[in-house]
């Protein structure tokens, strides 16, 4: 039984929902740090910590979450994670200190580890394959558009009630969301597609294929132009908000538009420059590598961390951060449809696995780090390390040959 192409976007968009609504839970506790961590005592150093838990967690989980999507299918599997996890972020609001929210943050990574891969299983299944490369984006969407909503929802309602009812006002989402799930899922075609094992599931067969991915000539050059702004990219996840408190000098309540505006760059950046690539893809006719447009959008990141270093005033913290936003979504998206470009078809989909545990280990590795600076000697070294970091390996990028496409990806 074949789903019309109405009832295979609304189950879509269902499912980006649920991964608007991870990324709502995952930023809550971002959004309200300096409040969350004045209330339990909980250093800089040990907040940095929190922020590895999630993203190790989540780094650990990935194979075998995919794993756990290929077995039970994506309609059980985003019911389950998003139950589970929302769940998890209720259960902040009970933290009586470090030791318990750490241990919340790694249960919550793992919990959510699944949402990604159920959604990319949703696009293959259900969309046609004409409609797949949209509705891959459109999952992209839904992460941005989490992102832009947990500052006004957070702060909105610790600010009217406490930051403890914070966790479970955000996490009381996923009660609206799942009856919309099993009202667009209880079709039998749609319960057919998305609940049978994938024609060539295999753990030892995927594994392989992850390694193979991993090593491939086209990847190992994207991951050095991801690993450009990776570290910067976690630093705003989870520590913009410090930083317009402690720096800026901002109320933990007046935060929501500085933090709603940065992700709004973030994507805006994504969007300018990824059309700006496909046009001049298109009156070319190749698929070299967008070395103009990349090295602007790796000099804006730049910029963005050297002005934020000497900003101490808002208006010159949002010029700051807009540069850096508009620069990292310029990159990451330059970069990753460069790569993806450049693997073979068979490839694809491991290796967007492995694009998305690079960005899980950068957040494992940074967050402790710059906890630790922070603590002893606030943001600006971290800022300009970041913007240290991230010339060099943006240079390397630029500078390296990179591999032809197969013949099949070539467009």
């Amino acid at each position: 039984m074949k789903l019309d192409r109405t009832t295979a976007w609304a189950v879509t968009l269902v499912a980006v929902a649920a991964m608007a609504i991870s990324y709502i839970d995952r930023q809550a506790l971002s959004v309200l740090a300096t409040t969350v961590t004045k209330a339990l005592g909980i250093d800089d150093a040990a907040y940095g910590w929190l922020g590895a838990a999630f993203a190790g967690a989540y780094l650990v989980a990935g194979p075998f979450a995919g794993a756990l999507v290929d077995a039970l299918g994506a309609r059980r599997s985003l019911a389950g994670a998003i139950l589970l996890w929302s769940c998890v972020a209720a259960l902040h609001a009970l933290a009586p200190g470090f030791g318990t929210l750490l241990g919340l943050r790694l249960a919550l990574g793992l919990a959510e580890s699944p949402t990604f891969p159920a959604g990319a299983q949703v696009v293959q299944r259900v969309l046609p394959p004409a409609d797949r490369a949209r509705g891959m984006s459109t999952l992209f969407v839904g992460m941005s558009l989490g992102g832009m909503l947990a500052p006004p929802l957070a702060i909105g309602i610790a600010t009217r009630l406490s930051w403890r009812w914070a966790f479970v006002g955000t996490a009381l989402l996923a009660a609206l969301w799942l009856p919309a799930w099993l009202a667009v899922t209880r079709a039998g075609a749609a319960r057919e597609a998305m609940d049978r094992p994938p024609a060539a599931a295999g753990s030892g067969r995927d594994r392989a294929r992850r390694l193979e991915a991993a090593s491939h000539p086209a990847m190992v050059r994207g991951l050095v132009g991801l690993f450009a702004v990776a570290p910067a990219s976690q630093f705003a996840f989870a520590w913009e908000s410090k930083l317009y408190v402690g720096q800026i000098h901002l109320q933990p309540q007046e935060l929501a538009p500085y933090l709603m505006l940065s992700a709004l760059l973030y994507d805006l950046g994504a969007l300018l420059f990824g059309d700006l690539a496909s046009r001049r893809a298109r009156a070319r006719g190749d698929a070299a590598p967008h070395r103009l447009l990349f090295g602007t959008g790796a000099a804006c990141a730049v910029t963005g961390m050297l002005l934020l270093a000497i900003a101490y005033t808002p208006a010159r913290a949002v010029v700051g951060m807009g540069f850096a936003a508009v620069g990292r979504g310029a990159v990451v998206t330059l970069v990753n449809s460069d790569t993806l470009a450049r693997m073979p078809r068979r490839m694809v989909s491991a290796a967007g696995g492995v694009i998305a545990s690079a960005q899980s280990l950068a957040g494992l590795l940074v967050n402790p780090v710059v906890g630790t600076v922070v603590k002893h000697h606030g943001f600006v070294p971290v800022l300009l390390a970041l913007a240290a970091w991230t010339a060099p390996l943006a240079t390397t990028w630029l500078v390296w040959r990179p591999p032809e496409p197969p013949p099949e990806r070539i467009t």
